[in-house]
């Protein structure tokens, strides 16, 4: 048996995303996987108790494996722990304003309105679009031994079709990424070997199948919803759509559907499963009000995705919800007014306006090549972790790529990337953005998110280790391939080459020796390679200090103000406890930065910043004071981003 114990990174803790992704992960592994945590344990490889497990960033996990790859399983499954960024997306966001969309103030709704939870911000009003789906009318009857092999064939089948349908409304072309995952976790939950072995271990009890599958999803909702963490607990609305569907498939029944719904109706139910939402046409839900529900669930981070203004958790009793004719909402607020009266609609609808007018603002800047009032380019760049970014970026208005993580090709895989796939990857994102710059970062990884196919020794604070171009220039064999690939991408003309963690001159000539040798070696093998320019993160404090050293040998900085600001301030950016000390804006973290800024002007070189601060409206003054002429970061920033610019 191989064990480890590690401690999580996955943002916010193993919830429906990233659960589906590790239990998928741990299947592709023949060894039974187990993985304990706060005293409990469950197979690795089912999703439902995995989730039960409740497992939270910062927490502590064992893994068990024991199998003919039971090593390769631990390797890969850790490494999947130990990544903040593996749930690739943050189901659990609070309900709060996008980068990309300035926060709105909430309409006055005077006395008639009523409040619920605030789940995604945006204005509504209009017709009431009731949906309460008829209770499932189940008659339990006994069935005999004989019976039982039928019953659960005929329960199997079922269970195919619901899957099938799941996997349809997931192709529909309206559905964005996100959406995709959400339908992903919930097929993970239908063919769950916790929940199939509930409904079968019923039929052999001689319940018929529609009451097997009711019982078992009752009793593994009741378990989520026991749960402390309120995104566990919205989970048991995954549990209970799921169930609902393969009920439904099992009576040869249609349920009630929101395909039909008027354009710009506001739909107002009890409650609503993601995959209803799926089915509908996102794009014209005028708004969404029910009875349950939380700013965790899937239909909230769905609305938000789509930016449709919700409100869930509303306390109002289902028989004044169904007789009204008009609703009205403030999902920033959580306030709801049944049959706004003429004043209130007044308001409301004001609201609307003033919200579309500052989209359409925002909007206007996606094309713009953002200057300032004096006359000075600044590029608006995104960072991005795999090709699948691509499309969003470049509808931001992206000027290109001001990081490109390049570990993400390396993680959760059970081999190290080749170099023919590394240059196919670097070269299909050089020129998907040609002429705009891609700024690639090579690979950045230690202890805190390791890799199969490099061993890495315990480390007690791996932040200060073995990692980034440390590790690199000790293992040429994963470096050099690397190296070579981006030389080979470098003939589209664009690329720009980002080497992390560097602390002292003697690491970049080391890097540039090595790329020297590549270049000779991609010569004799007769592979083209192309002109790069070099830079550096700005993450250490050294490299701050001897920032004018540095900026002789490069050719830009790049400010990581993520890393640079826990190692100015000694305060760990995943340790809630010190928080309050992680802060960009902090005048020692400026001071850093300013004394980069300075090193590159008085070089003559170019430097950028593509750490989440590079985003904020109240530092890019800032940063463009200092001389910085590239700011990257997530695309639904980009459009604010350049209005701030334009307007300095």
């Amino acid at each position: 048996m191989i064990e480890r114990s590690v401690v999580v990174r996955v943002h916010d803790g193993l919830h429906a995303r990233p659960a589906t992704q590790f239990v998928k992960l741990a299947k592709s592994f023949a060894s039974e996987v187990e993985i304990r945590c706060n005293g409990r344990g469950a197979s690795a490889k089912s999703a439902v108790k995995l989730m039960l497990l409740g497992v939270k960033e910062n927490d502590e996990a064992t893994l068990r494996a024991e199998g003919t790859d039971a090593a390769d399983a631990v390797s890969a499954l850790a490494t999947f722990l130990q990544t903040p960024d593996a749930g690739d997306i943050d189901l659990a966001a609070p309900a709060a304003p996008t980068a990309a969309k300035a926060p709105t103030a909430a309409p006055d709704m005077g006395h008639a309105g009523e409040r619920g939870v605030a789940a995604s911000e945006g204005t509504a009003i209009g017709p009431a679009f009731a949906f309460f789906p008829a209770a499932l009318d189940i008659r339990p009857r006994t069935v005999a031994l004989g019976e039982m092999e039928a019953e659960r064939l005929r329960y199997t089948q079922a269970l195919a079709s619901t899957v099938h349908s799941f996997r349809e409304a997931k192709a529909r072309p309206s559905l964005k990424r996100d959406d995709a995952a959400i339908i992903d976790a919930l097929v993970e939950v239908a063919e769950d070997a916790e929940f199939i072995g509930a409904v079968e271990t019923g039929i052999r009890a001689g319940r018929d199948a529609p009451s097997a599958v009711q019982e078992a999803g009752r009793t593994i909702a009741a378990s989520f919803e026991a749960l402390a963490d309120p995104y566990l607990r919205a989970r048991a609305e995954d549990i209970r759509s799921v169930t609902r569907a393969i009920i439904l498939a099992l009576l040869d029944m249609v349920d009630a559907t929101l395909a039909d719904m008027p354009k710009g109706s506001v739909i107002i139910a009890d409650e609503i499963a993601a995959l209803d939402l799926a089915k509908a046409t996102l794009a014209d839900i005028g708004g969404i009000v029910c009875r349950k529900g939380a700013a965790t669930s899937h239909v909230a981070i769905m609305a938000r995705a789509h930016g449709i203004p919700a409100v869930l958790g509303f306390p109002a009793d289902p028989a004044r919800m169904k007789a009204a004719r008009t609703i009205g909402l403030d999902g920033a607020s959580g306030e709801v007014v049944l049959d706004p009266d003429s004043e209130t609609a007044a308001r409301l609808r004001g609201a609307i306006a003033r919200e579309a007018e500052q989209r359409t603002a925002l909007d206007a800047y996606r094309a713009v090549e953002p200057t300032t009032r004096d006359g000075r380019r600044i590029e608006i760049a995104a960072n991005l972790g795999s090709l699948a970014e691509i499309e969003t970026a470049r509808q931001a208005g992206a000027m290109g790529v001001g990081l490109f993580r390049t570990e993400f090709l390396f993680m959760e895989r059970r081999a190290l990337p080749g170099e023919d796939e590394q240059s196919e990857t670097y070269t299909a994102l050089a020129k998907a953005f040609a002429p705009h710059p891609v700024v690639i970062r090579t690979l950045d990884i230690g202890g805190d998110k390791p890799v199969a196919g490099i061993d890495f020794e315990h480390e007690d604070n791996p932040f200060l280790g073995w990692r980034g171009v440390r590790m690199c220039l000790e293992r040429p064999d994963v470096f050099k391939p690397q190296l070579r690939a981006l030389l080979r991408a470098s003939v589209v003309g664009n690329v720009k080459i980002l080497l992390p963690m560097i602390a002292d001159v003697g690491e970049v000539r080391a890097v540039r020796a090595l790329i020297d040798e590549c270049r000779a070696e991609l010569d004799a093998a007769g592979h083209a390679h192309g002109a790069f320019e070099l830079g550096v993160m700005i993450e250490t404090p050294a490299a701050v200090f001897v920032a004018d050293e540095i900026a002789g040998e490069v050719d830009f900085f790049s400010v990581g103000t993520n890393d640079l600001t826990q190692y100015v301030m000694a305060a760990d950016r995943l340790n809630p406890r010190v928080a309050k000390l992680n802060r960009t804006e902090h005048p020692a973290v400026l001071a850093a930065i300013r004394m980069a800024a300075r090193a590159a002007r008085e070089a003559g070189i170019w430097i950028g910043v593509c750490g989440e601060a590079a985003a904020r409206p109240d530092l890019i003054p800032f940063f463009v004071e200092n001389g910085v002429s590239e700011l990257s970061m997530s695309p639904a920033s980009i459009p604010r981003a350049k209005k701030c610019v334009t307007e300095i």
